[in-house]
């Protein structure tokens, strides 16, 4: 019947849903549990092409997304965080943010998959609407 075949980890989950049209900036996070399973490296690739800066990086035994963002002076990127603090406490996903003098990195990874999940993704939308 011409039907779109997924492969099994795409399927209707609670992590990713079906495939959705809804752009990721208007989505929300879902709760994760651990054990929940994150997206493999082919999972991910189709959804950086959604988000704008971010790269995949692998640390302590686990794929994160990651964003750097450049500044003069120190109060720019405070201001920054003091942007996106909002956003993820009403996401309930908080990211990893780390300061210094004309620079933020914001890394993003579910801690209760283990590695990166559609709600990182999400988050990541929101934060380049900013």
């Amino acid at each position: 019947m011409g039907g779109i075949i997924l492969p099994a980890r795409l399927t209707m989950s609670a992590r990713m849903r079906a495939p959705d049209a809804t752009p990721l900036h208007d989505r929300h996070c879902v709760a994760c549990k651990p054990g929940s399973p994150h997206l493999s490296r082919a999972e991910i690739e189709p959804l950086l092409g959604q988000v704008q800066g971010w790269t995949v990086e692998e640390a302590d035994g686990h794929l994160r997304l990651s964003k750097f963002f450049k500044f003069t002076g120190f109060m720019p990127a405070v201001e920054l965080v003091n942007r996106i603090a909002p956003i993820a406490e009403a996401e309930k996903h908080h990211p990893d943010l780390f300061v210094s003098w004309g620079s933020v990195t914001v890394q993003l990874w579910t801690h209760a998959a283990g590695g990166v999940t559609a709600n990182d993704f999400i988050l990541a939308a929101k934060l380049d609407r900013l």
